[in-house]
């Protein structure tokens, strides 16, 4: 049987062997030949993967001769047999220099004889090692906006059937409020006045047609006031066309019911029926009248309310400019509302100056946590994990946030935590497609290629043409790096792994020399990957990995 025995009887798949999800698997089919197989003899078989420093073996299999009495599979001594040995086992970076070996050792009554090693296979792919571990935080925008518009209100209230403007009510605070802020507006560069409007209405009692011109007559006085006193203030704007508005409503039904609404009058529920009822405003006027004790509330409390004219002034408050904004975080930060220097810190490229600025943010308002969450997420670009860590927890005290869950879920992935990290992910969907690419780096580690295509989709990362190259489309991988802006020593090494693939040599050897240029300890990756083992004796490949 020793004499007999070799490598032919032994046949793996895949041929080259390939890590994936940290292990690697491999299958051998077993064909012994007819007049082999010593009918008392036991037979052995260990598949072991070789390498510099050591050997790892794979479950050994036990074959036996059809006159032994035990449990393993028999083979036939006049027509020999098949079998299959599978296993896995968990990959070690020195498994990329190795050899697949199949140790047999063959037992006949007690006495043991080796038979040798039989090499199979050589080395171990590990292309799916150069997975970036780079994902995505997610920052929190602010609610900065420059212009806000602003309006201010206020109500001149006239006698029953009269339209004369009474010297009181120009006396009244909300009234001498909105001429002030008129006048503060007209001063100020930060606030602009864009327009004015004068309402005016009658109450919903009497005849329609006298509400109506009553109506007409309480905005001809109230236009009239405010054009005077613009005037006497020097308001330009006054002279343009469109600036003052004007309008009148006959009865203010809907003044009416809003203060019906807000009232504790006795029927109160009874009156609103009737306005839902009925449209007509002579029928409304004569159903409310009917409830006599409610009606003696509402010509008391309601209906001189409405009486009224209404200015109201539209403003746009205008905010600090982008440079007043960075020249303010230099001279005076603390000056800035929180909106303000939220929003500076994103004017800024220097990772340093937004990290001190989200921290002052932080510092001036304790209870925001889109500023620490912004904090750690800078801090992640700048590779400060611990302290990116201590920014998102303390933001997740604040509020439980998928942005912030999404961004813890990036610390884990970076400290190694796989289960914490995807735990993280899945929690924080909401995060927007960050969290998605985040899960594709976790597939890819896993060996689940075609789940981590499905979250990557068509994003043009360097992990997405590392996931299309794993699944065997070279061109697709291709295509993807060409349109990979960054430029970084593992896009050019994909790059040549990939050209190896289809035999491209000049693209190989230009995408080594810049890779290493770049990253040189990437030569002692190339020098064993079996990516490259067609090229190992090509003199320029030795020349490039020395």
């Amino acid at each position: 049987m020793k004499e007999m025995s070799a490598k032919e009887f032994y046949k793996v798949t895949p041929e080259i062997l390939e890590e994936r999800g940290d292990i690697v698997e491999m299958k051998i089919d077993v064909k012994y030949p007819a007049k082999y197989f010593n009918k008392k003899a036991i037979l052995t078989v260990t598949p072991i993967l070789k390498y510099e420093k050591g050997e790892t073996a794979y479950p050994a299999k036990t074959f036996q001769g059809e006159g032994v009495q035990a449990n393993n599979q028999a083979i036939a001594f006049a027509t020999g047999g098949t079998a299959t040995i599978a296993g896995s086992v968990p990959f070690a970076t020195e498994m990329m220099k190795s050899e697949l070996i199949v140790r047999v050792e063959a037992d006949l009554k007690g006495k043991k004889l080796p038979f040798g090693d039989f090499k199979l296979a050589d080395g171990v792919i590990a292309t799916s090692k150069l997975v970036m571990i780079d994902p995505k935080p997610v920052m929190i925008s602010d609610k900065f906006q420059r212009i806000i518009p602003e309006s201010m209100m206020a109500d001149i209230l006239y006698v029953i059937n009269r339209a004369e403007i009474r010297p009181a009510q120009l006396k009244k605070e909300e009234w001498v409020k909105v001429m002030n802020f008129i006048n503060q507006a007209n001063a100020s560069d930060r606030i602009a006045l864009k327009n004015l409007e004068v309402s005016a209405y009658a109450s919903p009692d009497g005849a329609l047609k006298l509400n109506d011109k009553l109506a007409q007559k309480r905005e001809g006085s109230a236009s009239q006031y405010l054009k005077k006193e613009l005037k006497k203030s020097k308001i330009a704007e006054v002279e343009n066309e469109g600036f003052l508005t004007k309008k009148y409503t006959a009865e203010d039904w809907d003044g009416f019911k809003r203060l019906m609404e807000n009232s504790n009058i006795q029927d109160k529920e009874l009156i609103l029926r009737v306005l839902a009822m009925y449209s007509d405003p002579v029928v409304r006027e004569k159903e409310i009248k009917n409830i006599a004790l409610a009606y003696k509330v509402i010509a008391k409390d309601i209906l001189p309310q409405l009486r009224r004219s209404k200015l109201t002034v539209n403003t746009d408050i205008v905010g600090y400019s982008d440079d007043e904004l960075k020249s303010l975080w230099t001279s005076n930060p603390d000056i800035l509302k929180l909106e303000e220097i939220l929003y500076t810190a994103t004017l800024v490229a220097d990772l340093n100056t937004k990290l001190a600025i989200y921290n002052k943010a932080s510092a001036n308002y304790p209870n925001c946590f889109r500023a620490k969450n912004n904090a750690g997420y800078v801090n992640i670009l700048l590779g400060n994990v611990d302290a990116a860590q201590a920014n998102f927890e303390k933001a997740k005290e604040l509020q439980n946030n998928d942005a912030v869950n999404n961004n813890l879920g990036c610390v884990a992935l970076m400290k190694g935590d796989l289960p914490k990290a995807q735990e993280l992910f899945t929690a924080s969907m909401g995060a927007g497609p960050a969290v998605n690419y985040n899960l594709g780096i976790i597939k890819v580690i896993q060996g689940d290629y075609d789940a981590a295509s499905n979250y990557f989709g068509n994003v043009d990362e360097f992990n997405t043409a590392l996931v299309k190259y794993l699944k065997k489309d070279s061109d697709g991988a291709l295509s993807t790096l060409g349109r990979v802006e960054k430029d970084f020593a593992k896009k050019d090494y994909l790059r040549a792994v990939v050209a190896a693939k289809q035999s491209k040599d000049d693209l190989v050897f230009e995408s080594l020399r810049l890779a290493f240029s770049k990253d040189s300890s990437l030569k002692n990756r190339a020098k064993v990957d079996i990516e490259f083992a067609k090229y190992f004796e090509n003199q320029v490949f030795k020349g490039l990995v020395q």
